[in-house]
């Protein structure tokens, strides 16, 4: 049975990119795209994928936000990330949810087809992430990754609460969580070292 596979990023040019890639090199056609994590939801219900490419950052919340909700609904469906985010700091999280496959945006064209021939082919993956212990994120839990994010994007605690639909104080224990392991004191310092770690929001 050929794979039905959806890609969900914000970019238009990069579903292209990568539905162009399965055509040609993997011989795909079954193909559709979702451009958040709205659509993303709307289009799982409509149709029974097996495959899903998913970015982390979307432009209405996080995958980490909506991938809990898709193990419950969709227990047998393939995930794969394709990300600019360093996949040191979100591989753990990702893992608990059963996802192996991460994909860095910035991989050559080449490394990039032989990444979705093992995707595709449901091969184990024999290298782990490198993680760097100086990076002051990777030890940040699901919650705190998806708490993270809303932080950087300038968010106040009732907003991020009444978006994750959690409680302030929820918020305002997890964000000093974050303070305490990544070793800052304010949001400057955060912001700035989210900058030098390339953590896009």
């Amino acid at each position: 049975m050929e794979p039905k596979i959806l890609i969900t990023d914000d970019h238009s040019m990069i579903r292209k990119g990568i539905k162009l890639l399965l055509q040609l090199h993997l011989g795909l056609t079954d193909i559709s795209e979702a451009c958040n994590c709205a659509e993303l939801m709307s289009e799982l219900k409509r149709k029974a994928y097996t495959h899903l490419i998913l970015d982390i950052v979307l432009s209405d919340g996080t995958a980490l936000e909506v991938i809990p909700n898709i193990r419950k609904l969709y227990p047998s469906l393939h995930i794969m990330i394709f990300s600019m985010q360093s996949a040191e700091i979100y591989s753990s999280a990702l893992k608990q949810y059963g996802i192996n496959y991460y994909l860095p945006k910035d991989s050559s064209e080449a490394d990039s087809i032989t990444f979705l021939k093992k995707f595709f082919n449901d091969e184990v993956l024999t290298t782990e992430v490198k993680k760097a212990n100086k990076n002051p994120f990777i030890n940040l839990s699901a919650r705190e990754l998806e708490i993270l994010h809303y932080l950087l994007k300038g968010m106040g605690t009732k907003s991020i609460a009444d978006n994750l639909n959690i409680k302030m104080n929820t918020v305002s224990t997890v964000k000093n969580r974050i303070f305490e392991k990544t070793n800052i004191h304010n949001m400057k310092e955060l912001i700035e070292l989210a900058t030098l770690y390339n953590i896009n929001y």
